[in-house]
């Protein structure tokens, strides 16, 4: 249950906390209290009411409420639903329809009567939208009132639509939908110029008024704004903050959506770490070092006794003798992990002095020329994430084989196809003017687009959209030298379902991942690393290449214990520094290569807002990202670089495990 993984407050954090090992024990744990709840109220003769959320966030609870009706007999007949929320003006049956959503995963797989079940009507009219508000706040009276609220959280710190700025008095109402919540959901839609602007929303006080408040975060990407909910001040800027003035809130997370949370930063201002089950290993010496060094604003062999003593790091004294043995030990945890050879040095052409091919493990830092694959999750990522490194890795003559694991279809705005089609029409035509209807085709789908304003939802128009990105990551690699026929375009079949929230990997994906491992027998894997992104293309795409290598483990490849697994991020994140295994240094040109690879990728200048908070496009944010990172290590007091592009090691045995659809 819950309460068994709830963590005894502390001075920073203002509301109850959960933390679990992944959200798949987190859904669990949730589940059984709902369940609990729901035949508490049977052997009662009374209905337990619900509110309920949408998005990727849930999937993994309603999944489980679902199996424990169909395994455990669990009945929702005396269950009385109500949801946050609705997009205005889409009708129940559209596929992006919170209706549609629900009904898919919760309430068309178990036998909760349809009367039981509420959500707002995205088609109420506007004149009459504020009479309808009132009608759904009585409804929610008229049922005795919630008894327990699940709820997500966004990016903005939202909860439900109560977008920045919400009051905390605040009802059911329409709201404006926030540029970057549109923007998050702009690939659901097909554009954000596709996207609502308007929902209804249940209220911060109609939220506040449940019982019980269950608030669930999974994955890095909401680590930031856990941590500001959780530990900082009360504001209308962030409305889950508003959670810590209820009684019987709690925030159930993963570790990955925790983990900027002071007790998992920062545990030594807790007290001893002893007392908390932690240890001063290496990774948390050096995570305490960096954090000292950028929080007194001193490189690290400048530390002094004073500098620990009055930070709460007395232990590393103790343990170190001094600060500048300590010093010593983070400053060369940080060094070793530079190197301009990310695939190993020619053994055969090092030479005494050389500067050694760190970090790279034992077991392939003698093999060279290297089998390198490198996955891309999208089609663009590998010269976002790790473009410099790229190149340098063809240079050094190492084998690079770079697969693309989706289309990238999705991301393609309608106008962007539009421009492509047009000049393949009139390309077509001057290549043959003497055919009569030469790219006929072509031009009735430019005139379609031209009418109507926007392409049909449908399969040729996705591959086309796709080819569009296919060319584009042809031209980007031959900008860093990969031979076009050491390019794989996977096309793993779980994209070609368009709404992200509802994909899954099945044995298809699996085994066509298992064929590109098998064919190239890598001694180096490179992969996008966003490990726990809840709903994104990259979990899905890192999942079926753990689970791939697992398949390839369990046929006793020899080559996958072998094999070294390296994990990039791209524009939107970077390692933190004492996460990072492996910094690859680039110079200027290499920066300015990177830059003209990334621009290959043109039709993402149309779509580079989708993700971001702000109006910078992909090359400036790979850039500033490499660039901080550089920054990070002179400030640390190493050697200054133009930017820095970081990995992290992912041992072979944490993906061998158990093979999960």
């Amino acid at each position: 249950m819950i309460a068994q993984h709830t963590l005894a407050p502390n001075r920073y954090e203002h509301v109850a906390l959960a933390v679990f090992k992944n959200n798949a024990e987190a859904s669990r744990s949730v589940a059984q209290e709902i369940a609990a709840l729901i035949r508490q109220r049977q052997r009662q003769g009374r209905q337990a009411v619900l509110g309920l959320a949408t998005g990727s966030t849930p999937l993994g609870l309603y999944a489980e409420l679902v199996r424990m009706h169909r395994e455990d007999g669990l009945s929702f007949a005396n269950v009385v639903t109500f949801n946050l929320d609705e997009y205005s003006n889409l009708p129940p049956e559209h596929p992006q329809s919170y209706r549609y959503f629900m009904q898919a995963h919760l309430f068309g797989k178990i036998d909760i009567p349809d009367a039981n079940t509420h959500v707002p009507d995205g088609m109420a009219p506007p004149a009459g939208v504020e009479e309808y508000c009132r009608r759904y706040e009585q409804a929610i009276v008229d049922a005795g009132g919630i008894d327990i609220q699940i709820l997500g959280i966004g990016r903005t710190g939202h909860i439900g639509f109560n977008e920045p700025g919400s009051a905390r008095r605040s009802r059911t109402r329409l709201v404006t939908l926030d540029p970057l919540t549109r923007r998050d959901a702009a690939s659901d839609f097909g554009g954000e110029e596709h996207t609502p602007r308007h929902a209804i929303s249940m209220g911060v006080r109609t939220i506040m008024d449940a019982r019980r408040i269950i608030l669930l975060a999974w994955g890095q990407h909401k680590a930031a704004i856990v941590r500001a909910a959780v530990e900082g001040e009360v504001t209308p800027q962030i409305s889950a903050s508003f959670l810590q003035e209820h009684d019987n809130a709690v925030f159930v997370a993963d570790q990955a959506a925790a983990s900027q949370l002071t007790r998992y930063r920062a545990p030594w201002l807790l007290g001893p770490l002893e007392d908390q089950g932690l240890a001063w290993d290496a990774r948390m010496t050096r995570r305490a070092i960096i954090w000292l060094s950028l929080s007194r604003k001193k490189a690290i062999l400048k530390l002094t006794d004073d500098d620990y003593n009055e930070s709460g790091l007395q232990d590393l004294l103790r343990i170190h003798g001094s600060a500048y043995t300590a010093n010593l030990a983070g400053f060369y945890q940080m060094q070793h992990t530079i190197t301009g050879w990310p695939g190993g040095r020619d053994p055969a052409r090092t030479r005494q002095g050389d500067a050694p091919s760190r970090p790279l493990q034992a077991s392939s830092a003698g093999v060279f020329p290297k089998r390198i694959l490198v996955f891309s999750a999208h089609p663009d990522n590998d010269v976002i994430g790790m473009g410099g490194t790229l190149c340098r890795l063809v240079e050094h003559g190492h084998q690079v084989h770079v697969a693309y694991q989706v289309s990238g279809s999705n991301a393609i705005s309608d106008e962007a196809l539009w421009r492509s089609l047009l000049f393949a029409r009139d390309g077509i035509a001057l290549a043959n003017p003497d055919v009569k209807d030469s790219g006929a085709s072509l031009a009735a789908l430019c005139t379609a687009f031209e009418t109507k304003g926007a392409f049909p939802a449908a399969p040729e128009i996705a591959r086309l959209k796709g080819l569009v990105r296919r060319h584009e990551s042809m031209a980007a690699a031959r900008v860093c030298g990969v031979p076009l026929d050491f390019l794989h375009f996977l096309d793993l079949p779980f994209y070609q379902d368009s709404a992200s929230r509802h994909r899954q990997l099945t044995d298809a994906d699996l085994q066509i991942m298992r064929g590109i491992l098998d064919e190239v027998r890598p001694h180096q894997i490179f992969a996008t690393g966003d490990l726990n992104d809840p709903n994104g293309t990259h979990r899905l795409c890192l999942n079926a290449l753990r689970n791939a290598l697992a398949l390839c483990a369990a046929d006793k490849k020899p080559w996958v214990a072998e094999t070294e697994l390296w994990l990039y991020r791209g524009a939107w994140a970077s390692w933190l520094p004492d996460e990072i295994d492996m910094a690859v240094p680039l110079s200027p040109q290499e920066v300015l290569r990177r830059r003209r690879a990334i621009f290959r990728h043109a039709s993402q200048k149309d779509t580079a807002l989708f993700a971001g908070d702000d109006q910078r496009e992909f090359w400036q944010r790979s850039e500033d990202r490499s660039r901080a990172i550089a920054d990070t290590y002179n400030t640390l007091g190493l050697a200054e670089y133009e930017a820095i592009e970081a990995f992290k090691r992912y041992s072979p045995d944490e993906f061998l495990g158990h093979v999960q659809l």
